[in-house]
């Protein structure tokens, strides 16, 4: 049974990514549509609307602003969620800008010495969100129909995250980072007109290399749900829980939605009419969750600052699940 187990862990990837490239083969057409639709999803969508927000906060990090913002709101942040002052504009930028921005600032945050590593675990578990335009414009409006509903969704979205980062407020609060050095203490190199040139050329190269990083997951998990299309996988395993007295439809977004949220919400919306309810808590719980392909963004941009992907994961499914309770209360 050992020699088993030891054979299944050893070979799992190989067996994994020689199946994905014997399905780009087999599914050649379909694959090839589904990465056409997600480069423009990305081009479209996601580029315009993240690539900014990358470039302001890496030039935000280099000016007194964030040093500012910490002392209004350390009395603030550091009982509510154990976490310094200068930490809100992760809070901030994760709450207006959407998935995996929140990330992205918590990196730069961490990297620059704002917070410790543990600081920074407690941050990444909660600022990390979808954002309002999202919210409103593509799932209210769009998908549902309904703005108001729109409006919900993104309250629910909003008092679930700030919950989350509420109760892991205790996430190593007893651990101490001996090798955390403290921002107020050093010198850090501040934007002015004779660097401002260098600094501005280095955030954009920093903010092309995360966008592109984005793309590429988009893409791919664009082709990956093809390919579970066409194996039929989701939809069999969503008509055998039907078979338990699980809605169909509800069953097949949720699947698609924990793969890429984007298409599972889609697939949720189909069944707005139907069953208006659980729609409506599917989709938030989507929102809440965001998704493996999130989950993997946000794994590519804090690996090389080694903070662990643990809170994260806990963070978002219990954000998933709180965002539904609230909601439901709402609606």
């Amino acid at each position: 049974m050992r020699f088993i187990v030891i054979s299944i862990k050893k070979y799992f990837f190989t067996v994994l990514f020689l199946t994905f490239t014997l399905s780009l083969i087999l599914f050649s057409a379909s694959n090839l549509q589904a990465a056409q639709n997600g480069l423009k999803l990305w081009a479209n969508s996601v580029l315009p609307t993240l690539f900014p927000f990358f470039i302001a906060t890496e030039l935000l990090c280099k000016t007194n602003f964030i040093q500012i913002l910490g002392k209004f709101l350390n009395k603030f942040m550091k009982p509510v969620f154990n976490v310094p002052g200068e930490s809100a504009i992760a809070v901030i930028m994760g709450i207006i800008s959407g998935y995996p921005v929140g990330a992205k600032v918590v990196c730069n945050l961490y990297d620059n010495k704002i917070c410790s590593k543990s600081e920074a675990e407690r941050l990444i578990a909660f600022t990390n969100n979808s954002g309002p335009i999202f919210i409103l414009g593509s799932v209210g409006v769009a998908l549902l129909g309904n703005a108001e509903l729109g409006k919900i969704l993104l309250i629910s979205h909003i008092i679930a995250s700030l919950l989350v980062g509420l109760i892991f407020r205790f996430w190593k609060k007893d651990q101490l980072d001996l090798t955390f050095r403290n921002y107020h203490s050093e010198s850090k190199e501040l934007i002015r007109v004779s660097n401002l040139g260098e600094i501005l050329g280095d955030a954009i190269k920093k903010s092309i290399a995360t966008i592109l990083s984005i793309g590429g997951f988009v893409v791919l998990f664009s082709v990956i749900i093809s390919i579970l299309s066409s194996l039929e996988i989701l939809t069999g395993v969503a008509h055998f829980l039907a078979n338990f007295g699980l809605p169909y439809d509800i069953v097949l977004s949720i699947l698609t939605g924990m793969i890429e949220m984007t298409n599972g919400l889609q697939t949720a919306s189909v069944c707005y009419n139907s069953l208006p309810v659980p729609c409506i808590l599917t989709c938030s719980f989507l929102l809440g969750f965001g998704g493996f392909s999130v989950l993997l963004q946000v794994f590519s941009i804090i690996a090389k600052s080694k903070i662990s992907i643990k809170p994260y994961l806990y963070g978002k499914i219990l954000q998933g699940f709180l965002a539904v309770i609230i909601t439901y209360i709402l609606i």
